[in-house]
Protein backbone atom coordinates (compact mmCIF):
# COMPACT_ATOMS: atom_id res chain seq x y z
CA UNK A 1 0.00 0.00 0.00
CA UNK A 2 1.28 3.47 -0.87
CA UNK A 3 2.12 5.64 2.10
CA UNK A 4 0.28 8.98 1.99
CA UNK A 5 1.77 10.23 5.23
CA UNK A 6 5.47 10.29 6.12
CA UNK A 7 6.44 11.02 9.72
CA UNK A 8 10.02 11.90 10.51
CA UNK A 9 11.42 11.70 14.02
CA UNK A 10 15.04 12.74 14.35
CA UNK A 11 18.03 13.32 16.53
CA UNK A 12 19.01 16.97 16.86
CA UNK A 13 21.65 17.77 14.24
CA UNK A 14 20.92 14.75 12.03
CA UNK A 15 19.32 16.84 9.28
CA UNK A 16 15.95 15.12 9.64
CA UNK A 17 14.01 18.36 9.23
CA UNK A 18 15.91 19.24 6.04
CA UNK A 19 15.49 15.71 4.65
CA UNK A 20 11.75 15.80 5.38
CA UNK A 21 11.34 19.18 3.71
CA UNK A 22 13.17 17.98 0.58
CA UNK A 23 11.10 14.76 0.42
CA UNK A 24 7.88 16.80 0.61
CA UNK A 25 9.09 19.15 -2.17
CA UNK A 26 10.15 16.29 -4.44
CA UNK A 27 6.90 14.38 -3.88
CA UNK A 28 4.83 17.55 -4.25
CA UNK A 29 3.04 17.05 -0.92
CA UNK A 30 2.43 19.24 2.11
CA UNK A 31 5.15 19.71 4.73
CA UNK A 32 4.29 20.24 8.39
CA UNK A 33 6.72 21.24 11.07
CA UNK A 34 6.69 24.50 12.97
CA UNK A 35 3.95 25.74 10.64
CA UNK A 36 1.34 23.75 12.64
CA UNK A 37 2.10 25.62 15.86
CA UNK A 38 -0.61 28.21 15.13
CA UNK A 39 -3.21 25.45 14.74
CA UNK A 40 -2.12 23.78 17.99
CA UNK A 41 -2.24 27.14 19.78
CA UNK A 42 -5.74 27.78 18.46
CA UNK A 43 -7.03 24.37 19.58
CA UNK A 44 -5.41 24.58 23.02
CA UNK A 45 -6.09 28.27 23.71
CA UNK A 46 -2.41 28.76 24.59
CA UNK A 47 0.07 31.19 23.04
CA UNK A 48 2.13 30.25 19.98
CA UNK A 49 5.29 31.03 21.98
CA UNK A 50 4.31 28.50 24.64
CA UNK A 51 3.46 25.87 22.01
CA UNK A 52 6.76 26.50 20.22
CA UNK A 53 8.60 25.66 23.43
CA UNK A 54 6.36 22.85 24.69
CA UNK A 55 4.66 20.90 21.89
CA UNK A 56 7.57 18.59 21.12
CA UNK A 57 9.92 19.04 24.05
CA UNK A 58 9.52 18.02 27.65
CA UNK A 59 9.90 20.73 30.27
CA UNK A 60 13.56 21.44 30.95
CA UNK A 61 13.04 20.00 34.41
CA UNK A 62 12.57 16.51 32.95
CA UNK A 63 10.18 13.61 33.49
CA UNK A 64 9.31 14.49 37.07
CA UNK A 65 7.97 17.82 35.83
CA UNK A 66 5.14 15.90 34.15
CA UNK A 67 4.29 14.05 37.32
CA UNK A 68 4.42 17.19 39.46
CA UNK A 69 2.88 19.62 36.96
CA UNK A 70 -0.11 21.64 38.06
CA UNK A 71 -3.34 19.98 36.99
CA UNK A 72 -6.90 21.19 36.50
CA UNK A 73 -9.95 19.59 38.12
CA UNK A 74 -9.97 16.86 35.45
CA UNK A 75 -6.37 15.93 36.32
CA UNK A 76 -4.88 17.32 33.11
CA UNK A 77 -1.74 19.47 33.07
CA UNK A 78 -1.05 22.25 30.57
CA UNK A 79 1.36 19.85 28.83
CA UNK A 80 -1.48 17.32 28.52
CA UNK A 81 -3.69 19.98 26.92
CA UNK A 82 -0.92 20.89 24.46
CA UNK A 83 -0.42 17.22 23.57
CA UNK A 84 -4.16 16.67 23.04
CA UNK A 85 -4.42 19.75 20.80
CA UNK A 86 -1.34 18.59 18.87
CA UNK A 87 -2.86 15.11 18.49
CA UNK A 88 -6.10 16.52 17.06
CA UNK A 89 -4.23 18.76 14.59
CA UNK A 90 -2.05 15.86 13.37
CA UNK A 91 -5.03 13.52 12.96
CA UNK A 92 -6.81 16.24 10.98
CA UNK A 93 -3.82 16.87 8.71
CA UNK A 94 -3.49 13.15 7.97
CA UNK A 95 -7.15 13.02 6.95
CA UNK A 96 -6.88 16.14 4.81
CA UNK A 97 -3.95 15.45 2.48
CA UNK A 98 -0.75 13.51 1.81
CA UNK A 99 2.05 15.12 3.81
CA UNK A 100 5.35 14.91 5.66
CA UNK A 101 5.09 15.61 9.39
CA UNK A 102 8.22 16.35 11.41
CA UNK A 103 8.40 15.19 15.03
CA UNK A 104 5.60 15.89 17.51
CA UNK A 105 5.04 12.17 18.19
CA UNK A 106 3.21 11.91 14.84
CA UNK A 107 4.41 8.34 14.32
CA UNK A 108 2.61 7.27 17.49
CA UNK A 109 -0.44 9.49 16.98
CA UNK A 110 -0.99 7.94 13.53
CA UNK A 111 -0.10 4.37 14.55
CA UNK A 112 -3.53 2.97 13.64
CA UNK A 113 -3.29 4.04 9.99
CA UNK A 114 -1.99 1.73 7.24
CA UNK A 115 -0.88 4.56 4.97
CA UNK A 116 1.91 5.96 7.17
CA UNK A 117 5.66 5.55 6.73
CA UNK A 118 7.45 6.23 10.03
CA UNK A 119 11.09 7.26 9.72
CA UNK A 120 13.74 7.91 12.37
CA UNK A 121 16.83 9.86 11.25
CA UNK A 122 19.96 9.66 13.37
CA UNK A 123 23.58 10.54 12.74
CA UNK A 124 27.13 10.21 13.96
CA UNK A 125 28.30 12.57 16.67
CA UNK A 126 31.04 14.42 14.71
CA UNK A 127 28.70 15.29 11.82
CA UNK A 128 25.88 16.35 14.16
CA UNK A 129 28.23 18.58 16.17
CA UNK A 130 29.58 20.16 12.99
CA UNK A 131 26.06 20.77 11.63
CA UNK A 132 24.77 22.30 14.89
CA UNK A 133 27.89 24.48 15.23
CA UNK A 134 27.43 25.77 11.69
CA UNK A 135 23.65 26.28 11.80
CA UNK A 136 23.52 27.88 15.26
CA UNK A 137 26.91 29.62 15.12
CA UNK A 138 28.17 28.03 18.34
CA UNK A 139 31.38 26.31 19.39
CA UNK A 140 31.72 22.54 19.71
CA UNK A 141 31.10 22.48 23.46
CA UNK A 142 27.86 24.48 23.11
CA UNK A 143 26.75 22.27 20.18
CA UNK A 144 27.20 19.14 22.30
CA UNK A 145 25.20 20.74 25.13
CA UNK A 146 22.40 21.83 22.76
CA UNK A 147 22.23 18.35 21.23
CA UNK A 148 22.12 16.57 24.58
CA UNK A 149 19.47 18.92 25.98
CA UNK A 150 17.20 18.84 22.91
CA UNK A 151 17.38 15.07 22.43
CA UNK A 152 16.77 14.46 26.14
CA UNK A 153 13.69 16.67 26.09
CA UNK A 154 12.36 15.03 22.90
CA UNK A 155 12.95 11.59 24.37
CA UNK A 156 11.24 12.46 27.66
CA UNK A 157 8.19 13.89 25.87
CA UNK A 158 7.95 10.91 23.50
CA UNK A 159 8.46 8.28 26.19
CA UNK A 160 5.90 9.94 28.48
CA UNK A 161 3.09 10.33 25.94
CA UNK A 162 3.60 7.20 23.86
CA UNK A 163 4.77 4.71 26.49
CA UNK A 164 7.37 3.68 23.89
CA UNK A 165 11.10 4.32 23.69
CA UNK A 166 12.19 7.24 21.49
CA UNK A 167 14.60 6.13 18.77
CA UNK A 168 13.91 2.41 19.23
CA UNK A 169 14.00 0.81 15.77
CA UNK A 170 10.84 -1.28 16.26
CA UNK A 171 8.74 1.91 16.57
CA UNK A 172 9.59 2.97 13.01
CA UNK A 173 9.40 1.59 9.49
CA UNK A 174 12.85 2.95 8.62
CA UNK A 175 15.84 4.07 10.69
CA UNK A 176 18.41 5.93 8.62
CA UNK A 177 21.87 7.18 9.53
CA UNK A 178 22.22 10.47 7.65
CA UNK A 179 25.97 10.59 8.35
CA UNK A 180 26.56 7.25 6.64
CA UNK A 181 23.99 7.56 3.85
CA UNK A 182 24.03 11.29 3.15
CA UNK A 183 20.93 13.42 2.77
CA UNK A 184 20.27 12.62 -0.89
CA UNK A 185 20.29 8.88 -0.35
CA UNK A 186 18.07 9.21 2.75
CA UNK A 187 15.59 11.20 0.65
CA UNK A 188 15.64 8.61 -2.15
CA UNK A 189 15.13 5.70 0.28
CA UNK A 190 12.19 7.45 1.95
CA UNK A 191 10.57 8.27 -1.39
CA UNK A 192 11.08 4.73 -2.68
CA UNK A 193 9.58 3.22 0.47
CA UNK A 194 6.56 5.53 0.28
CA UNK A 195 5.48 4.12 -3.12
Amino acid sequence: MAKRIITISREFGSGGRFIGEEVAKKLGIAYYDKNIIGQIAEKSGLSQEYIQESAELAPKKGLFAYALAGRDITGRSVEDMVYEAQRKVILGLAEKEPCVIIGRNADYILKDRDDVLNVFIHGDMPEKIQRISHLHNVDEKEAVKMMADTDKRRMTNYNFYTEQKWGKASNYTLCLNSSELGYDRCEKIIMECSK
